[in-house]
């Protein structure tokens, strides 16, 4: 991956009204085709707080086997208070700087945040996918925004996330960040969910490192 491309990377610096600005553009750019055909590893960020720390994990797995390939963990300063809708603002730093950090190669990333399932439909991994140019999921634990109808969440009548429930009273919001098609990223988080577990176990590992490593600090 070219990492050269986080020069462009402007969101630590943005105020309110030009994340907003800066989302309304980007969200024309969301791709929501299958770019790439074959997907080996893939790659999971989360990013857990301690006062002012931002502690940011990611893990590479084998997609088919889940074998972990790479784990690795850094500590950033956190800039921007959590708002919903402007997760991009305090989060993209700390994920970009992990990234940097990574040495495995990878094919999709997946995101514990949304995509297109947002008011301005680019929330984080929308913009991690745009700015890094790769296939991009967006895994949320919560509702955003949207109607719910069956299975599907939409925004102005087009479908922009699914619903995955595994477990009573667990559920996760996918939705496309870049460079794939909704029902593939529903099919690739559904598949690397084990038994009894809700969330795909690429980001339960980094969700689980995220928060051991704020305790350890």
């Amino acid at each position: 991956m070219n990492y050269n491309k986080l020069s462009n990377h402007k969101a630590a610096q943005l105020s309110y009204s030009d994340a907003i600005r800066l989302q309304q553009k980007l969200a024309k750019q969301v791709i929501t085709k299958d770019v790439v055909s074959k997907i080996k590893n893939v790659c999971a960020i989360d990013v857990s707080y301690k006062k002012t720390t931002a502690h940011c994990s990611a893990v590479v797995m084998d997609r088919k086997s889940l074998q972990q390939l790479e784990a690795v963990n850094t500590k950033t300063h956190v800039k921007y208070p959590y708002i919903p809708s402007f997760l991009m603002l305090r989060e993209s730093e700390p994920i970009f700087h992990v990234l940097k950090k990574l040495k495995t190669a990878f094919q999709l990333l997946l995101v514990d945040g949304n995509g297109q399932l947002h008011p301005r439909k680019c929330g984080l991994a929308c913009y991690v996918g745009i700015i890094l140019d790769i296939p991009t999921i967006g895994v949320a634990k919560s509702q955003l925004c949207g109607t719910i109808k069956g299975n599907f969440v939409e925004i102005d009548d087009k479908k922009v996330g699914t619903i995955i429930q595994k477990r009573k009273n667990k559920k996760i919001f996918v939705s496309v960040g870049h460079k794939i098609s909704l029902r593939t990223a529903v099919k690739i988080v559904d598949e690397m969910i084990l038994d009894n577990q809700w969330q795909p176990e690429p980001l339960k590992i980094a969700d689980l490192n995220s928060k051991n490593q704020k305790l350890f600090v």
